[in-house]
């Protein structure tokens, strides 16, 4: 069954969930918000049925499910239900309400020292997670982090990447985000976990209300995270030296975000264990069942108070969790204000006129295509166009309005020749040297599936 991507026509259901509206959309599919029949909200993407043809998205979408499944806990969106076999593969995780880290910047302005802390330690703690589980994020950037009520969420493992694999692509249809890509990444070398590292510093420079690698066209904010320092400006001093550690353009020289959490909340609370183990008894084999150590207070009688050590002082930086049927929340008083509270916030929840409270829409969805980076050259097509750039020469650009038709064939082992015919009668025809054999073969499987969709 085929579902569409337009929004045009909502499909009825997907899988056994039933479709409510849609989220977002991009180059790989559309993410719908969808309830499970016992009423929980899901959020469902479904690859495009075109792209789910051909094998290698298949084995990539795969991959995916396993990524988001291996790391769980409360450092992502849980994965629910999947199946990579569909006709048009899907994959449902928790639906995650609050707003992007990038809508919540836009609608409060930057960031403090104390915020930045606050997000930079749970970010690495979510990073150090991830790497856990042998696996790479490769698209940490601000639309991906949910802040949730419980703490920052990191979504959308669609570029995660096993360490131990070498079978996934490092370049083509699913790259990551220029002006978060660490410098290994934007040259299409080996990536490993310093590069979410790198992520996370520019993540934070942005959270500032900067830029670290400005503003402009994918291949100007590449070519800066390669050959120029980040610009650091918007950070408060008192995290810069953190920041720019993250941001270091050789691999090996950034922090690991065990050490990041060190950095970023020196000297914080300990944490006494609520469950002591009892001493073991003289004359008591070790293997007996422990005798009780808080006796039940006679019946009528006021409870007495709790045996370990209060909550830490420590405020929490996130939003205080609603009244639960379940108990109060275990957070304290959060130093970031309601979501109703934000100005022109979309992400705020406000009752519809039924009175049911609806939650606002997610962040769209969005890839930026295929990347290339050759020895000397490098091209990127993109929901933009297509852009080329030789070492020491012009960027050359040109939009989808201005294209006819592009072409591309291979030369020799290395070689990839890509013709751009314009509407106008114009012909332009570039070439892109690969490393090796391997990733021109890389190039060829992706460039097929972006150019099916985009042109």
């Amino acid at each position: 069954m085929a579902y569409e991507t337009d929004g045009a026509d909502l499909p009825e259901k997907v899988g056994g969930y039933a479709v409510e509206r849609q989220l977002g959309a991009g180059g790989m599919g559309v993410v719908y918000l969808a309830r499970s029949r016992g009423g929980r909200a899901v959020a469902v993407k479904v690859a495009r049925s075109e792209l789910a043809a051909d094998p290698h998205f298949r084995e990539r979408f795969r991959a995916e499910v396993e990524a988001a499944r291996s790391v769980g806990g409360f450092h992502t969106a849980p994965v629910v239900d999947a199946d990579p076999d569909a006709p048009a593969p899907w994959l449902a995780t928790a639906y995650i309400p609050g707003p992007t880290l990038s809508a919540l910047v836009e609608a409060e302005g930057p960031m403090g020292e104390a915020r930045l802390r606050q997000l930079g330690a749970a970010l690495a703690e979510a990073l150090a997670a991830i790497h856990r589980c042998g696996l790479v994020h490769r698209d940490l950037k601000p639309g991906n982090i949910i802040m949730a009520a419980d703490g920052p969420r990191v979504l959308d493992f669609g570029i995660a990447r096993a360490l131990e694999s070498t079978r996934l692509t490092a370049t083509g249809m699913a790259f990551g985000t220029p002006g978060f890509l660490a410098p290994e990444q934007a040259q299409g070398l080996e990536v490993g976990a310093p590069a979410d590292v790198f992520a996370l510093g520019a993540v934070l420079v942005a959270a500032a209300g900067g830029a670290a690698f400005g503003a402009g066209t994918p291949m100007g904010m590449m070519y800066r995270s390669v050959h120029e320092a980040p610009d650091l400006d918007a950070v408060p001093e008192g995290v810069r030296d953190v920041v720019a550690a993250c941001l270091a353009k050789e691999p090996g020289e950034r922090p690991a975000p065990e050490a990041l959490l060190d950095l970023f909340a020196p000297g914080g609370p300990v944490y006494v264990p609520t469950m002591p183990v009892p001493a073991q008894q003289p004359g008591r084999p070790a293997d007996a069942t422990p005798s009780p150590q808080h006796p039940l207070p006679p019946v009528g009688a006021a409870p007495a108070p709790p045996a370990y050590p209060p909550n830490s002082g420590t405020p929490s930086p996130y939003p205080p969790m609603a009244a639960s049927p379940y108990g109060p929340s275990p957070y304290t008083p959060s130093p970031y204000p309601p979501a109703s509270a934000i100005p022109n916030n979309p992400y705020a929840q406000a009752p519809a006129a039924g009175g049911t409270w609806q939650q606002g829409p997610a962040e769209p969805v969005t890839d930026i295509g295929f990347v290339g980076v050759g020895t000397g050259s490098s091209l990127v097509i993109d929901a933009l166009g297509i852009e080329f750039q030789a070492d020491h020469g012009p960027e050359v650009q040109f939009a989808w309005a201005e294209i006819g038709r592009i072409e591309y064939a291979v030369r020799g082992p290395k070689l990839l020749v890509v013709t751009v015919r314009l509407r106008a009668g114009a012909v332009h025809t570039w070439t892109l040297a690969a490393r090796n054999r391997s990733r021109l073969r890389q190039w060829t499987q992706d460039l097929p599936l972006i150019l099916e969709y985009y042109a």
